[in-house]
C-alpha cells in the first residue's frame, strides 16, 4: 500500500495505476463511487460499534428507530414498519417476536381497528433506541470531522441528488 497524503488518498493510487493500464477508459466514476464505498464501510463499523454499546443489533435498530421517529406513543401498524424498513411480511413478523420476546416492543390491538395490531415502542426499548442515537451521531460527527459545516452542507446536497435518482 502507497502513503497516503492529504492530497492523495488510496483510490487515487488506484485510479492512476488502472489509468496507467487502460488510458482509453474514464476511471471518474471511480474516483466518487470508490470513495463512497470505502466510506461507507467506515460508516457500518461506526454504526454497529454505537449499537453494539447499545445492546442492539442492526436490523433491532431499523425496527425500533421507526418507532421512534413515529413520536409518541411510538407506535406503528406491522405495515408501516414493513414500508420504513423495506423487508418482507415474514422477516417483519420475526423482527417483531424476536423484539417482543427481549421486551423491547409490545403488541397492542389496534383500538381503531379490532382485527389489527400496533407495535408499541416500551420504555426500556425507547432507552436503548435513543442511547443509539446518540452514539451513533457522535461516532458520525467525527468521520466528518475534516469537513467545514459548509462542506458537509455541499456534500450533503449532492449525495441527496444523486440518491434521488434511486428513490424513485
Amino acid at each position: 500500500m502507497g502513503i497516503v497524503t492529504a492530497e492523495h488518498d488510496e483510490v487515487d493510487r488506484i485510479v492512476d495505476a488502472w489509468t496507467r493500464q487502460r488510458p482509453d477508459l474514464d476511471f471518474s466514476p471511480l474516483e466518487v463511487l470508490s470513495r463512497v464505498d470505502r466510506l461507507s464501510r467506515h460508516l457500518d463499523r461506526a454504526r454497529r460499534e454505537a449499537f453494539r454499546r447499545s445492546e442492539l443489533e442492526p436490523w433491532e435498530w431499523d425496527v425500533l428507530s421507526a418507532l421512534r421517529r413515529a413520536g409518541d406513543p411510538y407506535q406503528l401498524s406491522p405495515k408501516q414498519l414493513l414500508q420504513q424498513t423495506l423487508v418482507s411480511s415474514g422477516t417483519m413478523t420475526n423482527r417483531i417476536d424476536r423484539l417482543v420476546g427481549r421486551r423491547l416492543v409490545r403488541r397492542e390491538a389496534d383500538p381503531a381497528d379490532g382485527r389489527s395490531v400496533l407495535v408499541t415502542l416500551t420504555g426500556d426499548g425507547r432507552t436503548r433506541v435513543d442511547a443509539a442515537i446518540t452514539r451513533l451521531v457522535d461516532a458520525e460527527a467525527i468521520l466528518l470531522a475534516v469537513l467545514s459545516r459548509s462542506d458537509r452542507d455541499r456534500l450533503a446536497g449532492l449525495l441527496r441528488k444523486l440518491s434521488l435518482g434511486f428513490d424513485t
